[in-house]
């Protein structure tokens, strides 16, 4: 019996899995963040990816896939995420009939931490991982509790006609926010005498927040949804600072 494999025709129309680099640190204006998307047709199947110095997110914003880190498996629905830790490979699939999309997040890391996957439908049924605010409910997918160097992250949701409030900046946290669900607008600013940001966004647009601006969201007809990823010291804002839940002060430094 031969053992020689047959050939096969890969054909120019045929998708397979792509990753687009959206930004690096130098080029977002910032210290650590680097963002980019995975696009899965149905049925596809990735190479094998590593981050030698790097820790990163996974969100998966569109679709379901499977993603194995270092032989394990784990299957990521919506808005699921995975905190993959530096240096472990990891390969990504799509064996649905449905397209799958995940954005990844990451930032440098001097320590190995395990393989964190949260689920979207846990996290939305737990109240101690939820910030509900006016207009607008956050929800805490890899919180300080989840070991990691850098990363803190998870999801906003906003009502319709919802704003940020109240306005806050990091001396410490670096952040992203990636918008995966509607339409709206945002600012970004050192002080509101300067005003020079501010943007309509919408589904798969990115404003990167360097250190000390301020970075209010403002939602239009639609509900909208983002994620929101930091880089820098492992906190979220509502837990140093309250004030912050109560909506009703001032600008907020953290």
């Amino acid at each position: 019996m031969s053992q020689v494999k047959p050939a096969r025709l890969i054909r120019a129309a045929d998708k397979g899995v792509t990753f687009q680099q959206r930004f690096t640190p130098a080029e977002a204006n910032l210290d650590f963040l680097s963002c980019g998307e995975f696009d899965l047709p149905p049925g596809s199947k990735s190479q094998s990816f590593c981050l030698k110095h790097e820790e990163c997110l996974l969100f998966q914003t569109e679709g379901a896939s499977t993603v194995t880190v270092e032989g394990a498996g784990y299957f990521l629905d919506h808005y699921d995420t995975l905190y993959i830790p530096r240096g472990a490979s990891f390969h990504l699939a799509n064996a649905s009939a449905a397209h799958s999309h995940i954005v990844q997040c990451s930032a440098p890391a001097a320590n190995t931490h395990p393989v964190h996957h949260a689920k979207f439908a846990d996290i939305s049924s737990r109240e101690d991982r939820i910030r509900r605010l006016k207009g607008k409910d956050v929800y805490l997918m890899h919180d300080v509790p989840e070991p990691a160097d850098k990363l803190v992250a998870g999801y906003t949701f906003f009502e319709p006609r919802a704003r940020s409030w109240p306005p806050h900046n990091h001396t410490d946290q670096e952040e992203v926010y990636v918008f995966i669900q509607g339409r709206g607008a945002m600012e970004v600013y050192e002080s509101p005498e300067e005003l020079s940001f501010v943007h309509s966004v919408d589904k798969g647009d990115m404003v990167t927040i360097p250190y000390l601006n301020y970075h209010p969201v403002f939602s239009q007809d639609v509900p909208v949804h983002f994620i929101w990823c930091i880089a820098g010291e492992r906190y979220w804002i509502g837990d140093k600072n309250k004030d912050f839940m109560k909506g009703t002060t001032g600008p907020i430094t953290t």
